[in-house]
């Protein structure tokens, strides 16, 4: 069946899109998570890091092994890391969620204080990131979709699209 990667910048939305599909009965997993994610050292140098010197990536054996299994109904994952290309010969789908700035913005300082993004300096990392990551996972992307109307009307697109 198919792999389809939900992608997507700091808060446009694919954790409430892939718990909106678990709610809907559908295989979802969320790799934004410490189950499937962790923060690495990163060269300083790097600014597409979410962190000074570091990056949040892939657990790639665990993430490599879910996207590998053979399943008989489609897999939903969400989540944007540097590494995510490697897994792309693992990916049928990928589907790229986006929103403007200020709607980014918005949804980020609404977090939690545990939470990315929450902080003014996260938030203007993720407007520097945007202009800079954003249109390179437009490339890649086999359908986009803009998360400003509601979490059911972008699941409902989804699932239209594959």
């Amino acid at each position: 069946m198919k792999r389809v990667l939900i992608a997507g910048m700091s808060g446009t939305g694919k954790t409430a899109v892939v718990r909106e599909l678990a709610v809907r009965g559908h295989d979802a997993r969320d790799l934004d998570t410490p189950e499937w994610s962790e923060w690495v050292d990163a060269d300083p140098a790097d600014t597409l890091t979410p962190g000074a010197g570091k990056d949040w990536v892939w657990r790639e054996e665990r993430v490599r092994a879910l996207l590998a299994a053979p399943r008989d109904r489609t897999l939903f994952v969400s989540g944007t890391c540097e590494t995510m290309g490697r897994f792309r010969p693992l990916i049928d789908v990928v589907i790229l969620l986006s929103a403007p700035v200020p709607t980014l913005l918005a949804r980020l300082a609404a977090r939690g204080p545990d939470s990315y993004g929450h902080s003014e300096v996260e938030r203007r990392k993720v407007v520097e990131l945007v202009g800079m990551i954003e249109p390179l996972l437009r490339q890649s992307a086999d359908h986009e979709i803009d998360t400003r109307r509601p979490v059911a009307a972008t699941v409902d697109e989804i699932l239209r699209l594959t």
